[in-house]
């Protein structure tokens, strides 16, 4: 199990509260965002193209403060941006350790392994690293050589004295799945807690808008990552949302469980989505249109995303909402899901030096 029972009881306990008080709109995951700067420049990552005054912004800890204890939320993921180069970042961190909040510090962990010192571990304290693939593939990703070795060499420094570390990936169009399925096994041999995985999802501002992957294309990709997998790995996800990412449920998105708040307030309609800001998260579910977003809305926007800030959520709260959701959700956690029609991939000859595979010449789906 790669999620303590300890958050589990707390997630299942609050999504039944909510659904025996009838409330069909609640928040499950925070995404705060306390500042737009980072230290990379992605190509699938449109953050740092705001301009330079607006990079120079973050928010104070009484706001962090206020906006969780406002949306309600018991787990609070930290993305960015960079967190780590917030100089208050651990000062929030403590906040919300204190108001027993899970929280996912999202890193790119070049400044991880010199910041340890500064935080204590703690079960509710988890530094979620991105890592994009093997070495090669990770640093093409990030814009930068060398980004993986001092990733992992953090990774490894933080499971050593205790922290909770989970690793985080987006795969983008040309990614290769049996260089994924090595990745995976790098990954649990660092002794990470988990993995969590997302397709790549279409930040308007990002420098590279060829590589994001229709739905069709997303599936059969992690269908073909996913499959007949190995006992070793351990995602850090609702077993759930992995089998709606392989094409095995269909799910609608409930983009008010993971609202995002930054320094321009509550992101309308979703951490994804530009389309105005809410000043309190309860204007956020009374002024937004929801019905015009999500597949079934015919929102062109949301016609290709499967993305966790969406999905997740509808995952959960189907696996935690009923007897039959909750028994496949067990299912899923122990099942390798042998698939015969979906052979294994060879490994990648060359450990941890697998490129990307080129893009496919068929039409996006």
């Amino acid at each position: 199990m790669s999620i303590p029972l300890s958050q589990m009881w707390t997630v299942s306990t609050y999504v039944l509260s909510k659904r025996l008080s009838g409330r069909k709109r609640y928040p499950l995951v925070l995404m705060l965002e306390p500042l737009f700067r980072c230290n990379l420049a992605c190509a699938g990552c449109g953050k740092i193209q705001y301009p330079p005054h607006i990079l120079k912004k973050q928010l104070s800890p009484e706001e962090c403060f206020a906006a969780v204890d406002e949306c309600g939320a018991p787990m609070v993921s930290i993305p960015g941006g960079e967190p780590l180069l917030h100089p208050r970042i651990v000062e929030i961190v403590e906040g919300l350790v204190k108001r027993r909040k899970y929280i996912y510090l999202c890193t790119n962990a070049l400044e991880l392994k010199r910041r340890l010192p500064e935080f204590k571990p703690s079960k509710y304290l988890t530094f979620s690293v991105h890592l994009d693939g093997q070495r090669e593939h990770h640093d093409l990703s990030v814009c930068r050589e060398g980004g993986y070795d001092i990733a992992v060499e953090a990774i490894r420094e933080a499971v050593r004295l205790g922290f909770r570390v989970t690793t985080n990936a987006t795969f983008f169009d040309g990614a290769d799945p049996a260089s994924a399925r090595a990745f995976f096994d790098e990954v649990m041999g660092m002794g990470v807690e988990g993995i969590v995985l997302s397709p790549g999802y279409s930040y308007e501002k990002a420098p590279d808008q060829e590589h994001f992957l229709g739905r069709a294309r997303s599936r059969r990709l992690f269908k073909s990552m996913l499959s007949n997998r190995k006992r070793s790995w351990k995602f850090n996800m609702s077993p759930l949302f992995l089998e709606f990412l392989m094409g095995r449920r269909d799910y609608e998105c409930t983009p008010w469980g993971m609202p995002a708040y930054n320094i321009f307030g509550w992101q309308k309609p979703c951490y994804l989505l530009q389309e105005g800001y809410a000043d309190s998260y309860q204007e956020l579910l009374d002024t937004t249109d929801w019905s015009a977003y999500g597949v079934a809305s015919g929102n062109p926007k949301c016609a290709n995303c499967m993305v966790s800030c969406g999905y997740e959520t509808t995952a959960v709260v189907d696996g935690f909402g009923s007897a039959r959701g909750f028994l496949a959700m067990v299912k899923g956690t122990f099942s390798r899901y042998a698939d015969p029609s979906t052979p294994v991939p060879p490994a990648p000859s060359t450990r941890g030096d697998a490129a990307p595979a080129p893009v496919l010449e068929e039409a996006k789906a």
